[in-house]
């Protein structure tokens, strides 16, 4: 293992002795808040010392084996021993790296996706359709809830935007990096000539807010509109004006929600996405002033960075960020995206492990 994690892990050791001292201490039990969150700390540290622990142990079974090597009556011992010793460092190791790993206190949370009909009109709004059946068989794969906050139909039946919440686990730290431009190469449904087009849509994913931790936003600075809604909802949905439209004047952000059967529910939705998109747009912002110290999936936020190519002549999906290349388009637009999800996380792991390397060595 290289010299810098075991730094890191070392002090993860110092810090557990540290906090089981503080927990054992009366003024510490008698606050509450205080005692929760050293209590949540010890748990993490703790899961990394343990495994460090029994790396270390692992390393010493290894020495010892390598030692008997000599021996021939202990040699054929020593060497399934040492065998054994060597593929559990190596797995013990992968572990560590990844509990060091920073990590985005947002990777837990629910996720608004929007998905929105770029160049290429129809036959993009219809992509932004196909775009929104993917990410809801993917959903239902993870076993997550998926709920229809807005949607603005074109008139072929696709989508020129359309906002999904997905809930459940990890579901932003799964579909973060779907954020940015999409673009898709086939032969349009309208096309008789049989020519391939090429048309875009844009994707956005942004973090359901914490209520508790969510940015306040000053009622003055909002500009709420009611209307009717439009679409799917039996007779209901045309006859009141339930449908919500949030605008955040200092920004001019805008959010609605037209699905919910109540105007309540539709604003309490709306101003959830509006706080989400404010949030994120402080994140894209940071994000960019950071851009050239760090490596970062996200990069600077611009949505329009063209991020995939879904080539459907060749039944091909591309990844630019990663140069990921799979042949196997049509399942992945039926939803089968873990390997896509797996890549672009493994990436970013690596980016972090070499960020952490080259803080621990400046």
């Amino acid at each position: 293992m290289k010299p810098f994690l075991i730094q890191q892990l070392e002090r993860y050791a110092l810090r557990l002795t540290e906090l089981d001292f503080l927990l054992s201490r009366e003024d510490i039990m008698a606050d509450m808040t205080q005692f929760l969150k050293l209590s949540r700390e010890h748990a993490e540290v703790s899961a990394v010392a343990s495994r460090f622990a029994r790396f270390q142990q692992r390393s010493a079974d290894l020495t010892a084996a390598k030692a008997m090597l000599d021996d021939e009556d202990m040699r054929e011992m020593a060497e399934e021993e040492a065998s054994s010793a060597s593929a559990e460092l190596q797995s013990l190791e992968a572990e560590l790296q990844r509990m060091l790993l920073p990590k985005d206190p947002d990777d837990a949370r629910p996720a608004f996706v929007e998905i929105r009909a770029g160049t290429g009109g129809d036959e993009s709004a219809l992509f932004a359709s196909d775009l929104l059946r993917m990410y809801t068989r993917f959903a239902e794969s993870q076993g997550w809830q998926c709920e229809m906050v807005s949607e603005s139909m074109s008139e072929l039946g696709g989508y020129k935007e359309v906002v999904l919440r997905i809930e459940g686990d990890n579901v932003y730290g799964a579909l973060k990096f779907e954020s940015g431009g999409h673009r898709v190469q086939r032969v349009p449904a309208t096309e008789t000539q049989g020519r391939i087009h090429t048309s875009a849509c844009t994707v956005a994913v942004l973090a359901e807010p914490d209520e508790a931790e969510a940015i306040k936003i000053n009622p003055a600075d909002l500009r709420i509109d009611t209307y009717r809604a439009s679409g799917a909802g039996g007779q209901h949905i045309n006859k009141t004006d339930s449908a919500v439209r949030i605008t955040h004047l200092p920004t001019g952000i805008v959010a609605e929600c037209q699905d919910g059967r109540s105007q309540h529910s539709n604003k309490a939705q709306a101003l959830k996405v509006l706080t989400a998109r404010i949030q994120e747009k402080d994140r894209s912002e940071r994000a960019a002033k950071d851009a050239a110290e760090r490596k970062s999936l996200i990069g600077s936020g611009d949505r329009s960075d063209r991020i995939r190519t879904y080539n459907f002549p060749q039944g091909r999906l591309s990844d630019h960020r990663i140069n990921l290349t799979l042949y196997k388009l049509l399942s992945i637009m039926e939803g089968d995206l873990t390997d896509v999800v797996n890549a672009l996380q493994a990436y970013e792991a690596a980016a972090q492990l070499a960020a952490l390397e080259i803080g621990a060595t400046a």
